[in-house]
C-alpha cells in the first residue's frame, strides 16, 4: 500500500474525527466573582448615631471575616511529593519426556538409534519494573471574599486572581471552608486550614496556547483510536 492510498483510507476517519472534536463544548468556566455583602437590614427607630443594626462589632473580637461580603486573605503554602515503584519478575520452566514404544520387548532403533522418543520443554520469563514520582509547590497570597456563612457558623470562601504577564494572563483560584476561630488577627489564614479546598492555578494566552497539542495530535492521541 503506498502512501496516497493510505492517506485516501485516513481521510474519512480523520474528518469525523473533527466533526467530532468540533461537536464537543467546552466546560464553563466555574465562578469566582467577589461575592457582595448581603444588603443591610430595614433601619428601625432603635438606630443611633453610634449603634446600626447590622454593624455590630464585639468589643473583645478583632475585626475579622465573618459576614457574607467580607474580605480574608489566604497564605498558600501547598507542597506535595509522592512516589511509587514497583518489580515484578517471575520464571517457570517444565519438561517431559515420553519413552518411544517397543516391538517384542525392544525399543524401535534405526541403525542402533532408537527411534520414535518425544519429549516436551516449556519455559516461561517475565521481568518488569515501574516507578512513578510528582511534586507539587504553591505559594504566595491570595485575598478572598465570604460568599456564605454556614449553619455553624463556618464560612464558605471564594475568589480569584488575574495577572496579566507578556503575552499571556495567569490566574489563581481558590474556593473551601474556612472555621473564623482559625482567622489571626491580621484577617489572614493558611491554606492548610481551608477545608474542602479546591485550588487551581493556570494560564491563557498564546503561551498557554502553544503548550498544547494541536487538533490533528488530539484527534490521534484520542483513547479510542485504534491505532
Amino acid at each position: 500500500m503506498n502512501v496516497s492510498n493510505a492517506m485516501k483510507q485516513l481521510g474519512p476517519a480523520m474528518a469525523l474525527g473533527a466533526i467530532l472534536s468540533g461537536c464537543v463544548v467546552a466546560p464553563p468556566e466555574p465562578d469566582y466573582t467577589a461575592t457582595a455583602p448581603a444588603p443591610l437590614p430595614s433601619p428601625s427607630a432603635g438606630n443611633g448615631s453610634i449603634y446600626q443594626a447590622g454593624h455590630d462589632i464585639a468589643l473583645f473580637e478583632n475585626s475579622v471575616a465573618r459576614r457574607v461580603g467580607d474580605t480574608l486573605t489566604i497564605k498558600l503554602s501547598e507542597r506535595t511529593n509522592a512516589s511509587k515503584s514497583s518489580s515484578t519478575s517471575t520464571k517457570k520452566s517444565s519438561s517431559a519426556s515420553l519413552p518411544g514404544p517397543t516391538v517384542a520387548g525392544r525399543p524401535v532403533t534405526v541403525n542402533g538409534v532408537e527411534v520414535l522418543q518425544m519429549g516436551i520443554d516449556n519455559e516461561s520469563e517475565f521481568d518488569g519494573q515501574g516507578g512513578s514520582s510528582q511534586s507539587n509547590r504553591l505559594e504566595g497570597d491570595i485575598s478572598v471574599t465570604v460568599a456564605e456563612r454556614l449553619p455553624n457558623g463556618n464560612l464558605l470562601v471564594r475568589g480569584q486572581k488575574w495577572i496579566a504577564i507578556n503575552q499571556g494572563q495567569e490566574y489563581v483560584r481558590i474556593q473551601g471552608i474556612v472555621r473564623p476561630i482559625d482567622i489571626d488577627p491580621d484577617n489572614s489564614i493558611s491554606s492548610l486550614k481551608v477545608a474542602d479546598a479546591q485550588i487551581s492555578y493556570g494560564a491563557k494566552g498564546a503561551l498557554a496556547d502553544a503548550n498544547k497539542p494541536g487538533l490533528l495530535a488530539r484527534f490521534f492521541n484520542a483513547p479510542w483510536m485504534p491505532f
